[in-house]
């Protein structure tokens, strides 16, 4: 069952190159196991000198952006598992061009580790982008993150656009909610989800507790199971809770059957607006990840080849300066054998007779 998660964080000076590696599983990040969860990643909106590496970009932040400064905000959102990989990257897709657009730099990941107490996928997404504004204006990496100017904005940084502010959270939590469902819709789930609290949506219990994996491995089978089995029947109560409240029973059945169908309409409305535009960039994500996983494919099997090329070439090179020594230990008792019979004194004829 689909569940909501989405939570806010931002990120200070010297943290954005180090964060951009781990969502992007890159660096020191690559090679583990641990780290073998990646399903896709991209970027958008980069200045030039960081258009075929975000990298550049978040060192740059990283090295200019004032001490006190944000490098970098980040939208981390749970995904639905319902959905296939290509249908969340459509989805994170479509969330960022609402959330974002066209406005800041900006970086993401799926990841989809296993979840170490049900064993299933546990898609998420790591959202990060930069508070400042794209105005179209072209700067090398100083400027970009200087103190905007609004009389003069060429000759300073881009303007700063900070999110955190109650309002902007909810309304980024809502957005989330709204293009989920309106996927979840697309795709034939009827599983919905909501960003309100439990007490918002009228549901008399408490919110459970995070587990970590640590904890999960000293937990009881028993346990384990009661657990599971308490959270199945959560669920299915919050979701005829939810059907319940699709139509107002206090009002009059048929206009509540009206409004409803207006409210999906609208909804159908809006989603095949974006539905192209979703579908291609999916289309070119999913290719731009394979290209580049086939890159580091290539890049590892030419550098294992190189490695076993300069390993032959130093055992070749080993073996010639052992047979150049033997040949010089050679030519040394040689040299020596002919002094000695030299220093040999012959033997006298006249004893001889």
């Amino acid at each position: 069952m689909a569940s909501y998660h989405c939570t806010v964080k931002v990120g200070g000076k010297g943290k954005a190159a180090a964060h951009a590696a781990y969502i992007s599983r890159e660096g020191k990040y690559s090679g583990y196991d641990r780290y073998e969860d990646l399903e896709a990643s991209a970027h958008g909106n980069m200045p030039v000198w960081a258009a075929h590496n975000p990298a550049h970009f978040w060192a740059a932040a990283d090295e200019h952006e004032r001490a006190n400064g944000a490098t970098y905000r980040e939208i981390e959102v749970a995904l639905p598992r319902e959905l296939k990989p290509e249908q969340r990257i459509a989805l994170v897709a479509d969330f960022i061009q609402r959330e974002i657009g066209n406005d800041h730099a900006y970086q993401w990941a799926i990841h989809c580790p296993k979840a170490a107490l049900e064993k299933g996928e546990q898609p998420h997404a790591h959202i990060m982008y930069s508070e400042r504004t794209i105005d179209g204006i072209e700067r090398d990496p100083e400027q970009y993150f200087k103190r905007y100017n609004a009389k003069n904005p060429e000759k300073g940084g881009c303007r700063k656009d900070s999110a955190g502010t109650e309002e902007r959270l909810q309304a980024t939590r809502q957005r989330w909610a709204e293009v989920q469902n309106q996927h979840l819709e697309r795709h034939g789930h009827t599983v919905r989800v909501d960003h309100r609290s439990l007490k918002e949506q009228g549901i008399n219990r408490q919110p459970e507790k995070h587990i970590g994996a640590s904890r999960i491995k000293d937990m009881q089978q028993e346990d384990i199971s009661a657990l599971l089995s308490r959270r199945a029947a959560e669920g299915e109560l919050e979701r005829a809770q939810c059907q319940v409240s699709l139509i107002d029973l206090s009002g009059d059945l048929a206009a509540a059957k009206a409004d409803r169908l207006a409210q999906e309409q609208s909804q159908m409305a809006e989603l095949a607006k974006n539905q192209d535009a979703a579908r291609a960039y999916a289309r070119q994500v999913t290719e731009k990840f394979k290209a580049e996983q086939a890159a580091r494919e290539f890049a590892r099997q030419a550098t294992e080849q190189l490695k076993a090329e300069m390993a032959a070439k130093a055992e070749q090179e080993r073996q010639q300066k052992i047979e150049q020594m033997r040949q010089q230990k050679e030519q040394e008792r040689k040299i020596e054998i002919e002094k000695e019979q030299k220093l040999t004194p012959k033997p006298s004829r006249g004893l001889e007779r």
